[in-house]
């Protein structure tokens, strides 16, 4: 089991947009830009859950992700392992979600584009600190 670091913290904050791989019952690979990846707990994160049809049903067929994520504040990267669980359409979560997804908007000058339709929920089964090379 692995557990998120405290560290990954503003790698999750939205600033940044993350990529979520997946792929199909039948091998076909997708990947998506998303808006959030959102700290539930150190053993969960909920994903936004707005346009991506492709995903949502390549995750239905197959539960295994991976979502990328960038600390905008060292441009560190992480690489999480994730098992899709369930989707909430109501509640902290999913309330936190709306929120912070509205001032992503707002900032971004998308206000009234993104709505959220669902916080996906996942199990986090690996967590990567990648390291860069500066100087690369």
């Amino acid at each position: 089991m692995a557990r998120l670091p405290e560290e990954i913290k503003p790698a999750m904050q939205g600033v940044a947009p993350s990529k979520l791989a997946t792929c199909s019952r039948d091998g076909v690979p997708n990947v998506a830009t998303i808006s959030q990846v959102y700290w539930v707990d150190h053993e969960h994160v909920a994903l936004s859950f707005q346009f991506f049809n492709k995903t949502i049903k390549n995750v239905r067929e197959n539960p295994r992700a991976q979502a990328f994520l960038l600390d905008p504040t060292t441009w560190t990267p992480w690489l999480l392992d994730i098992r899709y669980e369930r989707s909430e359409t109501e509640g902290e979560v999913f309330d936190a979600m709306d929120m912070q997804l509205e001032a992503i908007a707002s900032m971004t000058g998308m206000a009234g584009v993104f709505k959220l339709k669902a916080a996906d929920i996942y199990f986090v089964e690996g967590v990567q600190k990648l390291e860069v090379d500066p100087g690369a």
